[in-house]
């Protein structure tokens, strides 16, 4: 199976079907090192006159350094068939296993960042911000009790869309 460049003026999701029942994978690294995990949180628009896409990523999670360490990210949307995968995906670290080929998908590269051959959809992201999301930030105590029990926050990551392919 091969991904095809597509235009992104043309692209069409739902992001509350897409991002959080479908899920998605956040990727970032080299062909040498890279790292990837599964995320139910966050969206697509404009921001700054450009396509955009936002993640949100625990500090404890191991993807967060590759993403911090690259200029790029990407944000991949599996075909069906594929949610043990990313069960696999989102509840183990790359710092204990090999979850990328554990996981029975096929790695591949566009445009040099880190995919899957199993994608429907791939949103290739240029990483204009990063914000930490500080208890203080959080205008109500019921969202800390039940996201932040363990205090464990999310730093927020914008990425303009350069570039877009499809399964």
């Amino acid at each position: 199976m091969s991904l095809t460049k597509i235009n992104i003026e043309e692209l069409s999701l739902n992001p509350f079907a897409k991002i959080g029942k479908q899920w998605m994978l956040i990727s970032a690294g080299t062909p040498e090192r890279w790292n990837t995990m599964t995320a139910s949180w966050g969206g697509v628009g404009v921001i700054w006159g450009k396509p955009a896409a936002t993640c949100y990523i625990r500090h404890r999670r191991y993807t967060r350094e590759f993403v911090d360490g690259s200029e790029y990210f990407t944000l991949t949307f599996l075909q069906d068939g594929h949610r043990d995968a990313l069960g696999l995906l989102g509840s183990k670290s790359g710092r204990d296993i090999d979850k990328m080929h554990q996981s029975g998908l096929t790695p591949v590269f566009v445009d040099g960042q880190p995919t899957f051959a199993e994608a429907e959809l791939v949103l290739v992201c240029r990483k204009r911000c990063k914000s930490e999301i500080a208890p203080e930030d959080i205008l109500h105590q019921e969202i800390i009790d039940r996201w932040y029990e363990d205090r464990d926050f999310h730093t927020m990551y914008i990425g303009e869309i350069v570039a877009a392919y499809q399964g």
